[in-house]
């Protein structure tokens, strides 16, 4: 006979796509909760369950005793009622019975069963909820937008509902209700109820993934992403390498009369694109990355991770960008912190050290032979760098400094004077 908790829940667990197995299991489990509720114990019981026809089956075996001398009722059982079950019942042998759970189950345990069976299911769904999204982690999407508020946005994902917060927004596009976008799953958490499935359209991954959609053979392999920078909304710069000499890995990432990259550039809401082939020359890279500049001279300070990049007067404006952006974006891209400086005052600020009087020619020997050709490459650079210099003392580095201190102190003065 077919149980009503099974029925309660039958529908339930097709919909959730829970698997025979999980479902025979859980059944299996709640009925000898049930068993357990009422007789105290489970040890001479089984739960036969069909799955495919819902059909349950309750079975005790119980040592058959005189009628009258029964003690305890879930493990014996008069001779009279055993031979219902069994006609060659004898007393001494055990026989098995046949549990009539509609009528031996009161409506509290039924009722609490089901309620124990429905949370079982639920935990089961969270699980496997978990599970497939975060082995989806990565995976650009394609959701409905269903609710909006200030804090965040919820979409509709194959029935399943996922959170994109504000802080993976683009703060210039325009959310409505109904919309379709499309968005990166990027991470699973664990959330009181369910999982928290937080999906972005501003991070780097995002800009990864439509590159790879759209373009083959970065999907395959053969073209690689090997850096990105992204201001979301305003401007990404991405740094490209070919693995194939044949490939030219820009060329790739725009495709014949720019399609690819008006793909991509119409899902980023327009948001402008700068490509560049990437080098393991630093110099040749940060050239490419100041894009749409090209730096007339790199200076790379020794020891640290800086580069000025001298540029024309009349372009200065274009390699900082608006808001500084431009230099920002290269500065992330290739890891170098770039300070753009116009050429005119580069030619006048830069001091050769041979250039400084009172400073002893061995001295400034030795700092060139470390690196250091300018007054400006000694005096940005920190003292407990420039003691690493062999040879060098802390009172020689004070020395140095106060040399070079002073010489610019001087033509400040000079300069005030009018000389």
């Amino acid at each position: 006979m077919k149980h009503e908790v099974v029925n309660a829940v039958s529908l339930l667990l097709q919909e959730k796509g829970i698997d025979r197995e999980t479902f025979q299991e859980i059944i299996e489990s709640v009925f000898f909760s049930m068993i357990k509720r009422k007789f105290g114990e489970t040890d001479n019981f089984s739960v036969i369950f069909n799955p495919d026809k819902g059909d349950i089956e309750i079975q005790c075996l119980k040592m058959v005793v005189k009628d009258g001398s029964v003690t305890n009722p879930a493990k014996e059982i008069g001779l009279h009622d055993a031979k219902e079950y069994d006609p060659w019942a004898a007393l001494g042998e055990e026989t098995m019975v046949m549990i009539d759970y509609e009528k031996e189950f009161g409506r509290r345990i039924i009722t609490a069963a089901k309620q124990h069976l429905i949370q079982r299911i639920r935990e089961i769904e969270k699980k496997n909820l978990y599970d497939e999204f975060s082995q989806r982690v990565g995976e650009v999407v394609i959701g409905d937008i269903h609710q909006i508020s200030r804090q965040e946005i919820r979409l509709n994902i194959e029935k399943t509902e996922v959170i994109m917060p504000r802080s993976e927004q683009v703060y210039n596009e325009r959310y409505r209700r109904g919309d379709s976008i499309k968005a990166i799953i990027l991470e699973v958490r664990e959330g009181s109820r369910d999982p928290e499935i937080i999906v972005s359209r501003r991070s780097i991954s995002f800009v990864k993934r439509l590159f790879e959609l759209e373009v083959p053979e970065i999907y395959d392999g053969i073209v690689e992403i090997k850096a990105i920078a992204r201001e979301a909304g305003d401007r990404t710069k991405l740094a490209v390498e070919s693995n194939d000499k044949r490939v030219d890995p820009v060329g790739a990432c725009v495709g014949m009369k720019g399609v690819r990259i008006q793909a991509v550039v119409k899902e980023m809401n327009h948001e402008k694109i700068d490509i560049v082939a990437w080098s393991q020359d630093p110099d040749v890279f940060i050239r490419r990355a100041m894009a749409p500049v090209i730096p007339l001279e790199l200076v790379f300070s020794p020891n640290s991770q800086r580069v000025t990049a001298v540029i024309q007067d009349e372009q200065m404006p274009l390699a900082i960008g608006r808001k500084g952006q431009n230099v920002r974006l290269a500065s992330q891209l290739t890891g170098f912190e770039i300070e753009p400086l116009r050429v005119s005052d580069y030619y006048q600020e830069e001091l050769d050290l041979a250039e400084v009087e009172g400073l002893p020619q061995n001295i400034v020997a030795i700092l060139k032979h470390a690196g250091y050709n300018t007054a400006e490459d000694v005096l940005n650079t920190p003292r407990d760098i420039l003691l690493q210099i062999p040879d060098f003392d802390r009172p020689t580095i004070e020395l140095i400094v106060e040399k070079l201190s002073a010489y610019f102190e001087e033509g400040d003065v000079n300069e005030q004077s009018g000389y």
